[in-house]
């Protein structure tokens, strides 16, 4: 399994940029909860040892990492709301996510590395996006981890206030207990009404 590193950003550095963000986004699946974004500059004198993919990681081994990340590097999260995502559609919404972690960066970043295969038109700094990115590079996969754990840790609290979901271990995707509680519970102020699940549910003859 091939590991992610700081190739890019060494390439990067050697043509003057040093504040090399990367910038990932989590909760695009879901059905409730928020789109979350994070930027992560890393120091590259001093990288937390097994960066990747949260994806691939243990949550065990993806909270010792926020440590280190967050000890070793300049991070900023975001999120855009479920009436944003409503409004303005998914993908629109996790790049204004991703806008808002970027521009909370001080002093600002000088070049970005976004995962994906499209760069949010809000942004005005160097930018370059990377298919798989938090896979091949070390600074997007600190972005993906902090950025998961962050939108994990807003579903456990939202699940407290509406139990029966599942979003404490499913973070709102679909899954069975989600949908399930979806028809006998109905559909929370949290849901994403723009979502065909939940607007079926809202909207059924």
């Amino acid at each position: 399994m091939t590991q992610p590193d700081y190739e890019m950003e060494r390439v990067l550095r050697a043509q003057g940029y040093l504040r090399i963000a990367g910038v990932d986004e989590v909760g695009r699946g879901p059905l409730a909860g928020p789109v979350t974004a994070a930027a992560v500059i890393l120091n590259p004198d001093d990288i937390p040892e097994g960066l990747n993919d949260s994806k691939k990681l243990t949550a065990k081994k993806r909270e010792a990492l926020e440590t280190a990340i967050y000890a070793q590097a300049e991070v900023s999260i975001a999120h855009a709301t479920v009436e944003e995502i409503d409004r303005i559609n998914i993908l629109k919404a996790s790049h204004l996510a991703m806008e808002r972690a970027v521009a909370e960066l001080n002093p600002p970043p000088d070049y970005l590395l976004i995962d994906g295969n499209l760069i949010p038109q809000g942004l005005r700094t160097r930018s370059e996006a990377v298919v798989k990115g938090d896979g091949r590079s070390v600074s997007i996969a600190a972005a993906s981890i902090v950025a998961k754990i962050c939108r994990d840790r807003v579903m456990v609290d939202l699940a407290q206030q509406h139990p029966g979901y599942g979003w404490e271990t499913n973070a709102g995707y679909p899954s069975k207990k989600h949908r399930e509680a979806l028809l006998n519970l109905g559909v929370t102020p949290h849901h994403r009404r723009s979502f065909k699940p939940v607007h079926n549910i809202l909207y059924q003859e």
